[in-house]
């Protein structure tokens, strides 16, 4: 039977120094406090438009303005309030896109994996069908084909990665179904539901939450993706995806509008992935050996 952790659990333990999940953790921490407190954060309006201060460099380099830390667009709009308010996308799509293919992902890797059988086939021939796709490629045709909108960012994600989860989670589960507290589950009368659920579900739960993490920085991608060719939110909303597709038109003289949008979205994927990788490391029996 799964049994509750022990405060003392070694997993926990290993997990306390563990320093990829310190980094990627105090990252994914930062991403959604300033996310949180963007309001608070932003020292400008995103969205005000000064065209005597347009195309300010960086505070630090010549000609810049102390008002403006990382320096004006073409618009005169302040990038770092605009990183900082982008922050606040990437954070939703990370959470509610990533979560939303996990739930569906997880839930159908379970069933196949448990059950086997014509659920298992007709599983597994949905996910060869569906990863027969462009990954890319599908979410702009959805996003084009349903139209533009964080609603169709969201859509996209949970319909092109709910199968990373499926896969995985289902090899899983198959391997926890020959295990002995599975047989014991059976041998006390426990159904085949509640023994799925309540005994095979905790055991799983650990690689769920490693995938998920890391989809979240797939989420972070995707969304700068569609933002990059208009598919995402309106395009006075600033997004990170938004910015580098501004900072194209112009890279050579505001270099910096388009290589800060970047950094932003390496240093968040860095982040989720790293948190990830000290997870799968904490909780996966193989590493721990």
């Amino acid at each position: 039977m799964a049994e509750a952790a022990a405060p003392s659990d070694p997993r926990r333990r290993r997990l306390a120094i563990d320093p990829r999940a310190i980094v990627g953790g105090a990252i994914v921490a930062a991403l959604f406090l300033v996310a949180l407190a963007a309001p608070l954060l932003a020292p400008h309006d995103p969205l005000a438009q000064d065209l005597l201060y347009t195309q300010l460099p960086p505070s630090w380099a010549t000609g810049g303005d102390p008002a403006f830390l990382f320096g004006t667009d073409s618009l005169g709009r302040d990038i770092l309030s605009r990183l900082i308010y982008g922050a606040r996308i990437a954070a939703f799509v990370a959470v509610v896109a990533a979560s939303l293919a996990c739930l569906l992902g997880s839930l159908l890797g379970l069933v196949a994996g448990y059950y086997r059988g014509p659920v298992d086939m007709v599983v597994s021939r949905l996910v060869d069908v569906w990863m027969s796709f462009p990954p890319v490629l599908l979410s702009i045709v959805l996003a084009a084909a349903v139209g533009a909108g964080l609603g169709t960012v969201v859509l996209a994600i949970v319909v092109i990665d709910w199968t990373r989860f499926a896969r995985v989670v289902r090899a899983e589960t198959q391997l926890q179904r020959q295990l002995d507290y599975v047989a014991a589950a059976r041998v006390i009368g426990l159904r085949r539901g509640r023994t799925l659920f309540a005994e095979v579900l905790p055991n799983v739960l650990p690689l769920i939450v490693t995938l998920l993490t890391v989809e979240m920085g797939i989420a972070v991608i995707v969304e700068a993706i569609l933002s990059f060719v208009g598919l995402s939110v309106a395009t006075d909303t600033p997004t990170w995806g938004g910015m580098i597709a501004e900072g194209r038109q112009s890279i050579y003289q505001v270099p910096w509008l388009m290589a800060l949008p970047i950094g932003a979205i390496v240093v968040t994927v860095l982040g989720f992935n790293l948190l990830g990788d000290g997870l799968r490391a904490t909780f996966d029996p193989v590493q721990r050996r």
